[in-house]
């Protein structure tokens, strides 16, 4: 393009910019400029510069004031970067900053140039992706839409992520595996994994094998950076990240019964370790909601960390136990067992595509009832309570959240002496907002009698709650 091959070019600085026929203001207006536009100068006249538009392919004059006549000689290098670093930290500049990130790049010689210009530019295009996707983008007078427009201009590219009738946009991550690939700072290969491993920027379309890829790549992204001169802050906002990773990991490996069990266990256990070296006390105030996700997305898939994983056995003793057996392809089979009612013979047969912990088979003393954790999704998990009926046995299914689903898990806590209790805890986020409770059930409903945000406000719960489930539940940190 002719645009490469210039010299001096003119970046506008204002949005709103007029392009126009002759140089005055009462002239015509060919376009409307927004900050970031790059122009070809091409005469000066008075207060105006004459210019030529390649993004629109018109020619005209605009005023000088809203326009930086900028130098693409290999000297002046050095002040479009220091333009660069100065942007990079002004919300509300980022069609900008991407302009000036892209004349340094045509300025600098290929010898000088590394991580930070390209962290530089992803940092632009991520806050400007975020700005697209806010409410405020939708405000009269907002120019999120035209920004956009100038920074595809530049090959900055946009993907858009559908989920729950909504859509996100993300940046494509480019620059971020440029700063990946080229001599950069910890910090800043740290900032770049972080970006290209959000979680919300996952788009849930993706097929079970392309997403398996997806996330075995993300955790080799995220282990390949070294931590140990970064900031308590960042470490901990990795730690996050990997925690969340490797919980989806450690649901799918499970999904894969030719991978093994040491392998599930593996991603399971990096999940609940990854959690638990959190430093609370250097987590930032913005990392709280990020805190609570990693937790609920641990939380889900806790239990493949324990021993005796899908398809294994879990044998009847004098009470209550449950077989699974494969059934149509994908499909995992529940049978009920006790003494007297073998895997041919059961109580309750229920097949599921979910992922069945079979280790968390929990019988009540009396053998009135069975709680079971069942995890259709990597990020939600649910409780299956069989149990006693006059007519016999039936089988309910327990939900983290009845609102809209975004993460969530529930899981047995313990029994209440007697018949008709039983202990659970909840953890979810729906519509944005997190919510943790600790419940009292009747077993006869399922519904909650009472509840508390901690164990201790409520003395039923932390009287009789199963000390197996608090030395493995993530919901008490």
């Amino acid at each position: 393009m002719l645009a490469t091959a210039l010299t001096i070019i003119a970046i506008v600085t204002q949005d709103q910019a007029g392009l126009r026929a002759a140089p005055r203001e009462s002239a015509a207006q060919h376009a409307v400029l927004w900050q970031g536009d790059s122009l070809e100068i091409r005469g000066t006249k008075g207060d105006y510069l004459q210019v030529y538009d390649h993004r629109r392919e018109r020619a005209g004059y605009v005023r000088a004031s809203q326009v930086r006549p900028q130098s693409l000689k290999p000297e002046n290098a050095p002040e479009l970067l220091a333009v660069v670093r100065f942007l990079r930290d002004t919300p509300g500049a980022e069609a900008l900053g991407i302009s000036y990130a892209a004349a340094y790049l045509k300025a600098a010689p290929a010898e000088a140039i590394d991580g930070e210009v390209f962290d530089a530019l992803g940092t632009f295009a991520e806050r400007l992706a975020r700005s697209a996707s806010s409410r405020r983008a939708k405000r009269p007078g907002s120019a999120v839409g035209e920004h956009l427009e100038v920074a595809a201009a530049y090959g900055v590219t946009m993907v858009s992520v559908e989920r729950d009738d909504q859509v996100q946009l993300c940046y494509d991550g480019d620059a971020f595996r440029r700063v990946l690939a080229l001599p950069a700072s910890d910090l800043q290969k740290a900032l770049a994994a972080l970006a290209l491993t959000r979680h919300d920027c996952v788009s849930p379309r993706l097929t079970p094998v392309e997403r398996f890829a997806l996330d075995n790549w993300r955790a080799e992204v995220l282990d390949r950076i070294d931590t140990s001169e970064l900031p308590e802050v960042v470490k901990n906002r990795l730690h996050l990240r990997k925690a969340g990773v490797w919980a989806s990991l450690a649901w799918q490996r499970a999904r894969r019964s030719e991978l093994g069990t040491a392998v599930v266990a593996e991603a399971g256990n990096r999940a609940v370790s990854e959690l638990a070296v959190i430093n609370k006390h250097e987590l930032a105030e913005s990392d709280a909601a990020n805190y609570s996700d990693a937790a609920i997305r641990v939380g889900a898939s806790r239990w493949a960390a324990e021993p005796g994983l899908p398809l294994e056995p879990i044998k009847a003793s004098l009470a209550l136990g449950i077989v699974t057996t494969p059934g149509e392809p994908g499909e995992t089979c529940v049978h009920l067992v006790d003494a007297r009612h073998d895997v041919k013979n059961p109580l309750l047969r229920r097949c599921t595509y979910g992922t069945v912990w079979s280790a968390s088979a929990v019988a009540h003393p009396q053998g009135a009832a069975l709680t079971l954790a069942v995890q259709p999704l990597d990020t939600w998990r649910e409780m299956w309570v069989f149990r006693q009926e006059p007519t016999g046995w039936i089988l309910d299914v327990v939900p983290p959240a009845t609102d809209t689903p975004e993460l969530g898990y529930v899981e047995f806590a313990g029994w209440v002496p007697g018949r008709t209790k039983m202990l659970a805890a909840r953890e979810a986020k729906a519509d944005g907002r997190y919510k943790i409770s600790f419940e009292l059930l009747n077993l006869s409903s399922l519904e909650v009698e009472r509840w508390a945000d901690k164990p201790s406000s409520l003395s039923v719960f932390y009287r009789r709650q199963s000390p197996a489930w608090k030395a493995g539940t993530v919901s008490i940190r």
